[in-house]
């Protein structure tokens, strides 16, 4: 057990070996701690209980020793990776870094690395990221509603990996679902509005034919038909999910012959685009115009004036994603595909 304490260095690849040269390996800390191969392994996945006093022990001696699992040996013996993708359009997006964060938080639970890559929507990024994660055997993959095609979804699950889709229909061929209730909370959105006496109503979407701006637009459309209001085409316009994007919209509505008294965004970061263009239009928010967000981001709190929105629990749903993979990647996953629709919160604050 003496030969396990000697002085640590370090193998050609950065990994602690013992005294005479060897790595470190588990049997090293079962030997030091005096317990089980087994019951490392179970204080190391944390998914089988240890006493507390054993984890302890086996946990002093893990640091000691400076042991570190080797996953490509243990990808070797189970054909798994221990690796999660995650594919959004753009990974400047607070709401898609929020989505990784959640992610991660699961993974790193159950000993799985994430793995985020951005696809923007305006190239041919989405098919090549999709070969590579098949190529490099990703157990589980997410992939946003952002143009992902049928045949794109049907290679992830031909190669063996785990998919789950953020939004579209349960399709149990291609797994499992995890969505927020996008056109319920657009709808509860605009209500809100047309309750406050607003009446002529513009839409700044993102790209068209994409969700989840087109269920969105579902709301939108269904709120101003159940208040007896008109739907102006000259007030619908569809740009980027950018702040970017929503300058360019708001210039448009902005500009009609007819102004409209308010102005609903398919995201916050368009919302805040369309106050940037407001601003240098001398128009007061809400006394002038009223402009209100999806998603609530932080950022969404922070501007002047602070956005009316939606919560779309983003973390929530990267978290829900993970479970699911995780689920059915260690087996403790339901046979048929499962869909979970995650609760969306109307946020009233200055902008409407």
């Amino acid at each position: 057990m003496t030969s396990n304490t000697g002085t640590r260095s370090l193998d050609d690849n950065g990994r602690p070996m013992v005294q005479g040269g060897s790595r470190v390996k588990i049997v090293d800390v079962a030997s030091a701690a005096g317990v089980s191969v087994t019951t490392v392994s179970h204080v190391l996945s944390g998914r089988r209980p240890v006493s507390a006093t054993t984890r302890a022990r086996v946990e002093d001696v893990i640091q000691r020793l400076g042991y570190q699992a080797d996953p490509s040996a243990r990808g070797l013996r189970t054909q798994r990776t221990r690796t999660l993708g995650l594919v959004v359009p753009d990974i400047t997006n607070p709401f898609n870094t929020s989505i990784a964060a959640g992610m991660q938080e699961i993974a790193l639970t159950h000993e799985y690395l994430t793995v985020v890559c951005e696809a923007p929507m305006d190239g041919p990024h989405l098919p090549a990221v999709i070969r590579q994660l098949v190529a490099r055997r990703i157990d589980g993959i997410v992939v946003g509603r952002y143009g992902a095609t049928r045949r794109d979804l049907d290679r992830i699950v031909a190669s063996g990996s785990k998919l789950v889709r953020l939004g579209g229909r349960l399709e149990p061929a291609l797994g499992d679902v995890v969505r927020a209730a996008e056109a319920e909370g657009m709808y509860d959105l605009v209500s809100h509005l047309v309750g406050r006496g607003y009446r002529r109503i513009a839409f700044i979407g993102g790209a068209p034919g994409v969700e989840p701006g087109e269920e969105r637009f579902a709301g939108y459309r269904k709120a101003l038909e159940a208040a007896g209001l008109p739907v102006p085409a000259e007030l619908v316009v569809w740009t980027g999910f950018t702040r970017e994007g929503g300058r360019a919209g708001a210039t448009t509505v902005l500009s009609a012959a007819e102004r409209p008294d308010a102005v609903v965004c398919a995201n916050d970061l368009i919302a805040i685009g369309a106050l940037d263009t407001a601003r240098a239009a001398g128009l007061r928010v809400p006394q002038d115009v009223a402009i209100t967000g999806y998603d609530d981001i932080e950022a969404a709190s922070l501007v002047s004036p602070a956005l009316t929105t939606v919560l779309n629990p983003a973390r929530e749903i990267g978290r829900s994603a993970a479970q699911l993979l995780v689920d059915r990647l260690d087996g403790d996953g339901p046979g048929t595909a499962r869909e979970i629709v995650l609760a969306h919160r109307l946020v009233p604050r200055e902008s409407a």
